[in-house]
């Protein structure tokens, strides 16, 4: 059974959204925003309710764009989602840093 955008809201642990108002959080125009809060601090139930409302594909789609997603949620996301971390814009930005070593 799909969510109504005010139910996923709802639902959400709103200290995953200590920085905004959730109150004037919408499901379809803060997606990005949303989706990388359930993937970064949220639990299985959340992540859970982000399929339900979203979908897999709407998910991989804005997963795979976001710029930052620590190493435990993008190998969480990829392996859920079984689309290679070579796909995620986070993982090439990143292999594209130069790393510095440390004397």
């Amino acid at each position: 059974m799909k969510l109504s955008g005010n139910e996923l809201i709802n639902q959400l642990n709103p200290q995953l959204f200590w920085d905004v108002d959730i109150g004037k959080l919408h499901a379809d125009h803060s997606r990005r925003l949303i989706i990388e809060r359930i993937f970064s601090l949220g639990d299985i139930t959340e992540i859970r309710l982000a399929f339900r409302y979203y979908g897999e594909n709407t998910l991989a789609k804005e997963l795979t764009r976001l710029n930052y997603l620590d190493p435990k949620s993008l190998n969480f996301a990829a392996k859920l989602l079984n689309i290679p971390r070579s796909s995620f814009k986070c993982y090439k930005r990143k292999q594209h840093r130069p790393q510095h070593w440390s004397s």
